[in-house]
């Protein structure tokens, strides 16, 4: 009976083994795929848009001769947007995300505000375009501007933001807190001065991910009222803009070859925009992460 026992752990065992290895397999497989996938797009977009990426691409505005065609206005008009969206997603969500964490009750309504919010971050990006048409551009009388891009595209951000703060929040030990209030701090001053510092790291991650799709939207800021050819940069938040996603549909929509590396040099200083950003979240969740 033993003997008959220990076969059978032994075969349970086995085929255990061959199940974890043809998973990891699997994993293995869809890892290697990806990565494939990715270096072939980098690579064609480095091939066809090297020839245009030069000094000249920056200081040019967009033109129908795609030899004279710039990301100029687009560059600048996407750092106007991005300019007003950042400061206003960052207020709103993590003050938000502070008052449901520390200072709202836990009851249904609590409930029901927080289910509403994890559900509007899978909310397509167009419904929060017409949101910003109907608030922003029309009841506010913002217009086709920046500001109202800003604030739609804050919108879009805000869910994410909010979701990723209150984690971040809630991971916090509770120790640092009774320690603070043991030294006599407030509520406030142990939030201000101990719980947002050890937060910073989650807040910061969940942050970066969600500008980083906001820098690549392009139906919200469509449905606002973004121009697909601007020829001048925008001198205050009021001035009609271009961001670099509708100016690179723009060029990936025109019939002539050369348009498309156009559009690819244009992918190259977005890829280097978005790698830009990530680097300086890295930097500034690495400094607080060290501390706490």
């Amino acid at each position: 009976m033993k003997m008959i026992d220990k076969q059978k752990v032994a075969k349970k065992m086995g085929g255990r083994l061959a199940l974890n290895q043809t998973f990891k397999g699997v994993f293995i497989f869809a890892t290697c795929l990806t990565l494939v996938v990715l270096a072939i797009l980098l690579y064609r977009i480095f091939t066809q848009g090297s020839s245009h990426f030069s000094l000249e691409f920056f200081q040019n505005f967009a033109s129908r001769k795609p030899e004279q065609s710039g990301i100029k206005a687009a560059l600048v008009g996407s750092l106007w947007v991005m300019g007003v969206t950042i400061p206003t997603a960052l207020i709103l969500a993590v003050g938000t995300a502070i008052y449901l964490e520390e200072y709202a009750k836990k009851n249904k309504l609590t409930n029901f505000i927080q289910m509403n919010i994890s559900n509007l971050a899978g909310v397509p990006s167009i419904v929060f375009g017409l949101l910003g048409l109907t608030v922003f551009v029309r009841f506010f009388d913002l217009g086709r501007s920046i500001l109202a891009g800003g604030f739609t595209m804050a919108l879009l951000v805000l869910p994410v933001i909010v979701v990723a703060s209150q984690e971040s929040i809630r991971s916090v030990p509770k120790q640092l807190r009774e320690a603070s209030y043991g030294m006599g701090a407030t509520k406030w001053q142990t939030i201000l001065r101990v719980v947002l510092p050890a937060a910073i790291p989650g807040i910061i991650t969940g942050s970066i991910l969600a500008f980083s799709r906001a820098i690549g939207e392009t139906a919200p800021l469509l449905v606002v009222g973004a121009f697909a050819f601007v020829n001048y940069l925008p001198q205050s938040v009021m001035d009609s803009f271009t961001v670099m996603p509708i100016q690179l549909y723009n060029w990936m929509g025109r019939p002539q070859a050369a348009f498309q590396e156009v559009a690819a040099a244009g992918i190259i200083v977005l890829f280097i925009f978005l790698i830009v950003m990530n680097s300086v979240a890295v930097l500034i969740r690495n400094k607080f992460s060290n501390r706490y």
